[in-house]
């Protein structure tokens, strides 16, 4: 039985969902960002002892199916842009309809219709916040940020950069304080 979890954004996330599962005494075949597959089928009453124990540690189990799409969008773009290690050459539709195997133009709606925001501007989102991730441990310079992320420019990603946290990349590089948020606040 496939389940669907929102608020997985990274390994540990993976990790904690894994070991309360196993403590609840099922077995995970698979643990994946926003998935679990399980061996067995589980009753309501297991369902909602699942639910509880994942809400207690900040996740949700996600019943309905538009939802369960929007999530698999976020999923796919966190893991893009957080966890690809090849610059972001890539098309975002394409990468989006062959991940989750449904057209763009329904994954578009059902995730504007979920959360309130384009596919663009969450994308645009999470590349600002791997910008600030980068700007912060300042190994890169904004040139090759700009690259790894695929703008076109560092004027681009400065732009965008601006209109996203109202901070130049280099103003919020020298600030004193950190404004980053975590994933699954984007």
């Amino acid at each position: 039985m496939k389940l669907h979890i929102k608020n997985m954004v990274c390994n540990r996330c993976k990790m904690v969902v894994k070991a309360e599962l196993e403590r609840l005494g099922f077995n995970p075949v698979s643990v994946v960002l926003g998935e679990v597959l399980l061996t067995e089928n589980i009753s309501a009453a297991e369902k909602l002892k699942i639910a509880e124990k994942l809400n207690y540690f900040g996740f949700e189990l996600l019943e309905d199916k538009k939802t369960q799409v929007a999530e698999q969008v976020k999923t796919a773009i966190i893991n893009l842009v957080h966890y690809t290690k090849e610059p972001l050459k890539i098309n975002l539709s394409f990468y989006l309809s062959e991940q989750i195997n449904l057209e763009y133009a329904q994954l578009s709606t059902v995730f504007t219709e979920i959360e309130h925001q384009t596919i663009e501007k969450y994308f645009i989102a999470q590349k600002v916040e791997k910008t600030k991730e980068m700007l912060t441990y300042g190994e890169l310079t904004l040139s090759e940020i700009a690259y790894q992320l695929n703008y076109s420019s560092v004027a681009h990603l400065s732009a965008q950069f601006k209109k996203v946290t109202g901070l130049t990349p280099s103003a919020y590089k020298v600030q004193t304080t950190d404004k980053r948020k975590t994933l699954d606040e984007i």
